[in-house]
């Protein structure tokens, strides 16, 4: 193969390679982000906010299990009010917001799934997007989601075989605000470009190459 081949290869994937959070011309542009911060959970649940890349991955691991409620796609960790897609390089982190039934599913299983669906060992993104938006963290809601979540990182740090070091953030959650209507179940609503997303990023290689069967999809 010749430079010249490899050089034109190189480039004509990344003309096509969908970054996370970009925009096709099919997609709608109803709303802004953040013009509503999230509300409050519904009685009797709880609140999980979870950062692992790009955010459109995160949701379809957490809706998959009974207890959960909703998943939300936003900006969280920074200072700027009502962040939009372009202004989270700022300072903000893509998370997704989880609201559950503790009776049905608890934290600790949350947080399992999450490790799961992330390279906790990348300090610098995730996959294909680069950049601290693309940090994983946890944004603790209380105390005993902070022990919980340090819990889990040291079990996890600990383990035979585990990923190390983990990197992964644990602070306190700050205000998150809802992304564009767009963003919003994108794996639902995209289901094409969403795969070729995921494939072409190098995320379900990665993940299985970590968890092996326990991997996230």
């Amino acid at each position: 193969m010749t430079l010249f081949y490899r050089l034109s290869a190189a480039a004509l994937f990344a003309l096509v390679l969908p970054a996370c959070g970009q925009q096709s011309n099919g997609e709608a542009t109803q709303s802004q982000a953040g013009e509503t911060q999230s509300q409050s959970a519904p009685e009797n649940t709880a609140t999980a906010v979870f950062a692992g890349g790009c955010f459109w991955c995160m949701e379809a691991p957490f809706d998959e299990l009974d207890g959960v409620v909703s998943t939300t796609s936003g900006y969280t960790g920074g200072r700027t009010e009502n962040p939009t897609y372009r202004e989270v390089s700022s300072g903000h982190t893509e998370a997704v917001e989880i609201v559950y039934d503790p009776n049905k599913v608890g934290y600790e299983k949350l947080l399992e799934v999450f490790w799961h669906n992330v390279d906790p060992t990348d300090a610098g993104g995730q996959f294909c997007d680069r950049g601290n938006q693309y940090r994983t963290a946890i944004f603790y809601q209380n105390e005993k989601q902070k022990k919980l979540a340090e819990a889990s990182k040291k079990k996890l740090q600990n383990a035979n075989g585990a990923p190390s070091p983990i990197v992964t953030d644990i602070v306190k959650a700050t205000a998150f605000y809802d992304a564009e209507d767009y963003h919003q179940n994108y794996y639902k609503t995209t289901p094409i470009r969403y795969k070729f997303y995921r494939s072409a990023c190098g995320r379900d290689a990665r993940l299985e190459e970590l968890w092996g069967d326990k991997a996230g999809h």
